[in-house]
């Protein structure tokens, strides 16, 4: 049989095809740098999870469109254990081996000034969830989803406007760069709410025994114990060691993972009231007109089924950072990192998942890397995790900066400190 030459019309329709990027898919990585085992997991695992929903949706409906060319997700994982020599070692394989064209990363003690250093020669984009990471010579590391420590103090505010009688607090947090911002955040937002605090405890992250510590918080009689953000382990074992003690007062800590064991560990009485800053994806509230996170409820109920009693702070966030990323890669038309980084942060605006929300952080910072906007305060009612308000991060920004200035720089936090500190070492 001889065969038929391709007429011109079917030439050109194979062009045509081609031209609307419906020819056969690549590849596109994704880089996940983060603690999946250890101390931190459940600030890294949960948000692999959700990162992997949100990738099983986006394939599924065809992959990302960038220009005339459909790529699917692949997501390329490595555990750094929370060890800044296995941070540095996955990081350059997942620039130098994978090609990864985005890495999401909890930042902190991984982000050292040695993947700090490799980030910038190779113009990587990398999110963070540490804002504190942020500094102007890492003009392509970004904090567009969470933006800790600095909405801790939404949480005091509250405290401050809804339980007026609480005037003294004590607070614990590890010693690494989760712990150290989040102390100098909560110092000044008790400073700004006229709370004094009389106790503060910093420990080694090897900790195990609890007792002591709240022994030492209990002292005083305060009517706030603060966790700032201690590991989850943490928080359960000094609410738990607070309980056996007969605490009475107000519980407010950074995050509340795994709320349902502590209550089962202790009682519901206790825990009625217990005020942090991350709500269960349920929440009536993430149904109001501000949200940005596509159908909040139904990503829960995934998440849920298919990764049973692992939410957790971070389960939706490095989702929310994808949803923000390929909408910048789609409106740029390419995925490189300065052209994506610039349609993130056109007009100094963006689609926080909690609402609108603007690049900020310069003063604080040293770049405006950091998408802030509201933060919900949530508290324990009748078992259940619920928002209580939507707190404006950068109202109290506007009205206490110099406090929180402050305090950073007495722990030498702020970024031309490190900077120093790095020159001289």
């Amino acid at each position: 049989m001889v065969a038929r030459a391709k007429s011109p019309v079917a030439s050109a329709l194979g062009i045509a095809l081609r031209n609307f990027g419906l020819e056969s898919s690549k590849v596109l990585k994704i880089g996940f740098l983060a603690p999946l085992t250890g101390p931190l997991k459940s600030w890294a695992a949960p948000g692999l999870n959700g990162s992997t929903i949100w990738i099983d949706r986006i394939n599924a409906a065809g992959g990302v469109k960038v220009g005339s060319r459909r790529y699917m997700l692949e997501l390329v994982q490595y555990d750094t254990m929370y060890q800044p020599e296995l941070a540095l070692k996955g990081a350059r394989k997942l620039i130098l081996e994978d090609g990864v064209k985005l890495i999401l990363m909890i930042g902190g003690n991984d982000f050292t000034p040695e993947v700090r250093s490799l980030v910038s020669q190779h113009r990587m984009l990398v999110a963070t969830l540490l804002p504190s990471d942020l500094s102007p010579d890492a003009p392509t590391l970004v904090a567009p989803s969470e933006v800790h420590p600095i909405y801790n103090v939404t949480g005091v505010d509250w405290l401050r406007r809804n339980k007026p009688h609480l005037k003294t607090a004590a607070m614990c947090a590890q010693r690494d760069m989760l712990g150290l911002p989040s102390i100098a955040t909560y110092r000044a937002a008790f400073e700004a709410a006229g709370m004094e605090l009389i106790a503060e405890r910093l420990f080694e992250p090897e900790t195990s025994d609890f007792g002591p510590i709240v022994d030492e918080l209990m002292a005083g009689s305060p009517d706030i114990l603060c966790w700032d953000t201690a590991y989850e382990p943490f928080v359960h074992a000094l609410t738990i060691e607070a309980y056996k003690r007969g605490f009475k007062g107000q519980l407010l800590s950074c995050t509340c993972d795994n709320y349902a064991e502590l209550i089962r560990r202790t009682s519901p009485e206790f825990m009625e009231g217990f005020v942090f800053q991350f709500p269960d994806f349920d929440d009536p509230r993430l149904n109001d007109p501000q949200i940005n996170f596509a159908e909040p409820n139904a990503f829960y109920e995934e998440f849920c089924r298919r990764f049973p009693g692992t939410w957790s702070a971070v389960s939706w966030e490095y989702a929310s950072t994808l949803e923000l990323w390929k909408s910048a890669v789609q409106r740029a038309r390419t995925f490189e990192p300065f052209s994506v980084l610039a349609l993130m942060k056109v007009g100094g605006v963006g689609q926080h998942a909690f609402g609108e929300a603007m690049w900020w952080g310069k003063d604080l910072f040293g770049i405006d890397n950091a998408l802030v906007g509201d933060w919900p305060v949530v508290t324990i009612v009748d078992g259940r995790a619920r928002i209580q308000e939507f707190g404006s991060i950068t109202q109290w920004w506007s009205e206490h900066k110099p406090v929180l200035l402050k305090h950073m720089r007495a722990l030498d936090l702020m970024w031309d400190q490190r900077e120093h500190l790095a020159a001289s070492s």
